[in-house]
């Protein structure tokens, strides 16, 4: 199928077309050409006001729950919400049932995935059967596609296995990620421990939990040498270890979650268990520090931490309701809300360039020839997300009904 973007303003810094308003010519599965006012009998032609093209975005943490949840979320509907949001490359976490911890494992995500728009990374689970007792089969994990590893929603509490997980993936220069949970900290706490947890009666996670985690980590990465991913860092004591580690040379990333730069603890204020996720929702200071970090280089990407619950799951007492959010689907709309002053070139660097660049994945560009994997959005429209309109099964998400700016016009 052919398709032509007209007038579209190319946000790509290795392009030659950097900056420049010009139509782009897509035409079976390849950008065959791209200039001003171009001729075409193009099958489809895609025009807006302040149209936008860059290089395909990546999210590098979401929940597909396939298998073992289908009633949540699917492989298939997963990469459906994926290509609705923008993204035209994700990361899935290993936390299925049974887990991703095995070659045959990986084989069978990338098996269901086969024909979908969205390309779909698997990352391998560091431990087996995510239970941090002892190494899942990395290398055989590696050798089938896995980009990464990780124990995801679980991240591993046992140092001596973090640390051996972190020398065994030296041998191919891999990368693992963790979440910032401490859990015997967090163990029992149902939000941020502060003013508005004692004021809501709801037993508190002690601010202290994520950076004893980041300091742990990094002392680990530290020792070894190896590659470390923080993903869904959310409170300003964290992100400050990071900044810190990366000025010293180590070589850590992370990645921030839209919904920790939007929301804070007090939109927990009416016990809305859609607000409750891992890591918690922090005080606006925490908030304010993350969109400095997205400023100043400390943040290297966006994950959604897309975390499908259906009806059941959620809509129950807040201290039995599970975590997550869905947020694939809007998370080009919750980051401009969230964070309006950040540049479209620094938006495209955290959703794409960096991204490709920790997980070595194939590059993408605006460029004459090369395979189309681009993203073309919008600043400016607005839409209302809605259950009716969704592309993901799952129920929890803290925009429904919203008027929402920022639009995604297709991914390629």
């Amino acid at each position: 199928m052919s398709v032509l973007i007209k007038s579209a303003t190319v946000i790509d810094s290795q392009s030659a077309y950097h900056g420049k308003k010009v139509d782009i010519l897509l035409d079976q599965g390849k950008i065959a050409g791209i200039g001003r006012s171009l001729k075409s009998t193009a099958q489809q032609i895609i025009k807006g006001k302040n149209l936008m093209v860059s290089p395909g975005w990546v999210d590098v943490f979401a929940d597909y729950c396939d298998p073992g949840h289908e009633q949540k979320e699917t492989i298939i509907s997963g990469l459906k919400a994926a290509a609705a949001g923008g993204f035209t490359d994700v990361l899935i976490a290993p936390n299925t049932v049974p887990a991703i911890s095995n070659k045959a494992a990986v084989e069978y995500a990338q098996q269901k995935s086969t024909g979908s728009k969205t390309t779909l990374h698997v990352m391998g689970a560091v431990s087996k059967n995510t239970e941090g007792k002892e190494l899942a089969e990395m290398m055989d994990m590696y050798a089938q596609g896995a980009v990464a590893f990780t124990d995801g929603w679980l991240p591993l509490q046992h140092a001596g296995l973090l640390l051996k997980a972190l020398e065994y993936i030296k041998a191919f220069d891999g990368v693992l990620v963790q979440l910032p949970i401490y859990q015997s900290l967090a163990a029992g706490g149902l939000m941020h421990e502060g003013a508005q947890s004692v004021r809501l009666g709801m037993s508190g996670i002690p601010a202290i939990a994520e950076p004893m985690m980041i300091h742990r980590d990094l002392e680990l990465l530290r020792y070894t040498q190896s590659r470390l991913h923080i993903s869904g860092v959310s409170s300003a004591e964290g992100l400050q270890l990071i900044r810190r580690a990366k000025k010293e040379g180590l070589r850590v990333t992370c990645s921030v979650t839209p919904y920790h730069l939007l929301y804070t603890d007090k939109d927990l204020s009416d016990y809305n268990s859609i607000f409750k996720t891992e890591p918690a929702l922090r005080t606006e200071a925490d908030r304010k520090a993350l969109i400095k970090g997205l400023e100043d280089g400390t943040v290297d990407c966006i994950a959604t931490h897309h975390r499908p619950q259906d009806w059941d799951a959620k809509e129950k007492e807040f201290e039995y309701a599970q975590p997550g959010m869905i947020s694939q689907e809007t998370c080009w709309s919750m980051l401009l809300r969230a964070a309006p002053r950040i540049s479209m070139e620094r938006w495209v660097q955290l959703l794409s360039v960096n991204p490709r660049n920790i997980f070595k994945l194939p590059s993408a560009a605006v460029q004459k020839g090369v395979k189309a994997n681009i993203t073309i959005f919008d600043t400016d429209t607005t839409w209302v997300y809605t259950p009716e309109n969704k592309q993901s099964l799952a129920v929890n998400s803290p925009v429904f009904h919203q008027e929402l700016k920022g639009k995604i016009f297709q991914t390629n």
